[in-house]
């Protein structure tokens, strides 16, 4: 049921995902009177069926800086986001092995925990010792990061609302933003709801993949010129390409996705140039692939091979899972591939609803900026939920302080040409 709605607030927060929870609870916890709305409730978007996968490994320095704050916050908040910290592993083939020393060397300087291995054989032993089944040769580098993990999605964004409201924030269900009133100056004075209209002092936007609707309506432009590192001008660029995240599950016992030692498995990603096949020796794929899994409540889960949907995606009704007719196939051959435990699995696939679709900026990185005098919009190009420490940072940043790790991901980067370093994963957030 709708909730009713105060007429008045200091801080409105659109979005009960891990953005807007994250910001409500700091900002409560420093005094602040705050309101999360959601025209759904909470977890009921992309937050609520992400993977739920936890890591730090990216090319990015911006991002690696960011992700080790976030993985704090998990860390220190285990129980109640209902997390797992079992750590990462990520392979890659020789193309990659630049990449990933790059990533392991800044996580050195930062005190990020991690090892790296380098050398066909040496990774195939390292992997051997994590599991004795292992049986994926061609990868010739190897980041595991020993903090990060995974946690169980719907159950953490409800832990997350119970910090917000313990703190002071209050949640409403199902109010819908359809408007704003703007000022002369162009701060936004009133939110118009579907619940009445709520007058405003700060405002945080935050709602994952609905983002374009809510850009429009602050007048917010949907193209623009990106200006690329090297001087050169991409025009005319549409601000938002979506993507659907293809994932999927087997239905075997978590506990059969162990190590070595009996403990649950950490969160592997492994991306190969080596020839897919099935395990009746049917050929997949001759082409570069790439997958994730991780254990999740009752089954194993994950994914990759991301479909691009175009610049414009209708995300009402949100989609319920739908995936390329090939993905199941390429992805249960790609867990056979990496672990014996996992041959003649194709039967127990089942299609769930998680992955989703993402709307990504026009870098694919995220935004985190004011866009207006009195309005902070979190972008995130589909990073989202792993990214806990935003909101504590966009809180500092409401309270007049400067975050240097949101500060990378200042809208002003497009024009400016700062954009953030293209790695050589096949994926264009990696």
């Amino acid at each position: 049921m709708p909730t009713a709605v105060p007429s008045s607030v200091s801080v409105l927060v659109i979005g009960a995902g891990v953005h807007g929870l994250s910001t409500a609870w700091h900002l409560a916890q420093a005094g602040e009177d705050v309101l999360v709305v959601d025209k759904s409730g909470v977890a009921s978007g992309a937050s609520g069926i992400a993977c739920g996968v936890v890591r730090n490994n990216y090319f990015q320095p911006a991002m690696s800086e960011l992700m080790a704050a976030c993985v704090e916050i998990w860390e220190e908040n285990a129980d109640a986001l209902h997390y797992h910290p079992t750590g990462y592993i990520a392979l890659g083939p020789a193309a990659q092995e630049p990449d990933l020393v790059e990533v392991f060397e800044r996580q050195q300087r930062i005190g990020y925990p991690s090892d790296l291995i380098v050398g066909e054989d040496a990774v195939f032993e390292h992997m051997r010792g994590v599991y004795p089944d292992w049986r994926a040769r061609g990868l010739t580098v190897c980041l595991h990061e020993r903090a990060g993990g995974y946690a169980f999605n719907r159950e953490s964004m409800h832990g997350l609302a119970d910090k917000a409201r313990e703190a002071g924030a209050r949640i409403a269900s199902g109010v819908e933003v359809t408007g704003f009133e703007l000022d002369g100056s162009g701060a936004v004075t009133s939110v118009h709801t579907s619940m009445g209209d709520i007058a405003v002092e700060q405002v945080v936007v935050a709602v994952g993949p609905w983002i374009a609707s809510l850009w429009d309506m602050l007048g917010l432009p949907d193209r623009l010129d990106v200006h690329q590192p090297d001087g050169g001008v991409a025009r005319d660029v549409p601000m938002w390409t979506y993507w659907y995240l293809q994932e999927g599950e087997i239905a075997v016992d978590p506990a059969s996705f162990t190590t070595a030692d009996g403990a649950s498995s950490p969160v592997l990603h492994v991306d190969s140039d080596q020839p897919l096949l099935a395990d009746d020796d049917r050929v997949i794929t001759t082409e570069p692939w790439g997958i994730y899994v991780k254990p999740d409540r009752d089954t194993v889960q994950g994914g990759a091979a991301p479909i691009r949907l175009g610049h414009t995606f209708e995300v009402d009704p949100y989609p319920t899972g739908s995936v390329d007719p090939g993905f199941p196939a390429m992805w249960c051959a790609a867990l056979s591939h990496c672990l014996e435990r996992f041959a003649g699995t194709r039967p127990y696939y089942r299609q769930v609803r998680s992955g989703g679709a993402g709307a990504f900026t026009a870098d694919n990185f995220p935004v985190f900026d004011r866009m207006r005098d009195n309005v902070y919009v979190a972008a995130d190009s589909n990073h989202g939920y792993k990214m806990i420490a935003v909101g504590r940072e966009i809180a500092r940043e409401l309270q007049g302080e400067h975050s240097t790790l949101l500060a990378p991901f200042a809208y002003q980067r497009f024009a400016t040409g700062q954009l953030h370093p293209v790695s050589h994963s096949p994926y264009p957030w990696s």
